[in-house]
């Protein structure tokens, strides 16, 4: 098995012990996204929807890299500071994806990195 590391200027403070991504054959796993603004390396200002966007937003951007969209993420996993934003949630992530969306799963957190209040990771295939 061979794997390849995906790095991106939205992905992790310089010497964390993970990678953004990680490719295996056509699979790639993304960690999971904070809303961080990769121009200022801090978490977007703003409110649930601005956070949920920007957290999208990376994972295109790392999509993007690669020559992919959104369209080939197959799961997600959105981590949520606080489950009552989950009908918030959904409008913003649905205008996202469109065709067969991803399967996804869901959780409340106790917290999340930067006291962000969402984090998104995505397994996406490269077909």
């Amino acid at each position: 098995m061979q794997k390849e590391a995906i790095f991106t200027k939205a992905g992790p403070v310089q010497g964390a012990p993970y990678s953004p991504a990680v490719k295996v054959g056509d699979t790639i796993y993304i960690s999971g996204q904070v809303p961080l603004d990769p121009t200022t390396g801090k978490i977007v200002e703003g409110d649930f929807e601005a956070q949920v966007r920007q957290s999208l937003e990376n994972l295109k951007g790392i999509l993007g890299q690669e020559g992919l969209t959104l369209d080939h993420i197959i799961k997600t996993t959105v981590f949520l500071a606080d489950l009552n934003d989950f009908a918030e949630l959904n409008r913003v992530y649905g205008g996202y994806f469109g065709g067969v969306r991803p399967a996804r799963s869901c959780v409340q957190a106790a917290r999340l990195p930067l006291d962000a209040r969402v984090e998104i990771e995505a397994i996406a295939l490269a077909k």
